[in-house]
């Protein structure tokens, strides 16, 4: 008689009704770990945020030091351009201004007709130049009297005017862009005293009819 051994292949008892799965213990799933997880993630998103605000923030005033940096620069440039313009003006008004003895000799020279030979072509060239640079002659006999630019030295009354006139240029004006260097001296004429325009007319108008109708009607 031989007894039996169990065998290895034996599986426990299990209560009828269950499975294996049943019979092994399962593992919970764990939410106290994710919910950790979860704050970190947003409070590193609020930090970035947080972060790029303050850079949009130090970008927005760099933009407008620099701006304003620029604006101050450009403002600069033109007020030192303003400036070597202004300076350069002046220089060239004062060299204008010394050679005016010296333009006015030679038009006294050109009007008794001693501008001849060498000193007519030394004098011309001299009168280019000052025109090149910008001097203008001014002064015209017959022109209305303005005291801005003119000044009387002589004044009489003419029957032919009906406004203070300049009648004669004893010295021309010169000017260099809009600065007066010198003024031009005059003689000026001015109206008869008690003669007007209209009065004139209304005169010669009278006279006209009259001689129209021949006169007065006889009786």
């Amino acid at each position: 008689m031989t007894e039996e051994t169990p065998g290895f292949d034996e599986k426990p008892d299990v209560p009828s009704g269950a499975t294996s799965d049943d019979a092994e213990p399962k593992a919970a799933p764990s939410s106290e770990g994710a919910a950790p997880a979860g704050d970190a993630a947003a409070a590193q998103v609020a930090g970035l945020t947080a972060q790029l605000d303050q850079v949009r923030t130090a970008l927005g005033e760099r933009t407008a030091d620099l701006q304003r940096l620029q604006a101050e620069y450009q403002n600069y440039r033109r007020r030192v351009e303003r400036d070597r313009i202004t300076v350069k003006e002046i220089a060239v008004a004062s060299l204008l201004t010394e050679l005016l003895p010296v333009l006015d000799d030679i038009g006294r020279a050109r009007d008794h007709g001693e501008l001849v030979g060498g000193f007519k072509s030394v004098a011309e060239s001299l009168e280019s130049v000052a025109a090149k640079m910008g001097l203008q002659q001014f002064g015209k006999e017959g022109e209305p009297f303005d005291p801005t630019i003119h000044e009387a030295l002589m004044h009489s009354y003419a029957p032919d005017v009906t406004e203070t006139t300049c009648v004669a240029i004893l010295q021309p004006g010169y000017k260099f862009g809009e600065r007066n260097l010198r003024p031009a001296r005059v003689a000026v004429a001015e109206p008869q005293p008690g003669a007007t325009p209209a009065d004139k007319d209304s005169t010669s108008g009278d006279a006209a009819d009259g001689k129209e109708s021949g006169g007065p009607e006889e009786g």
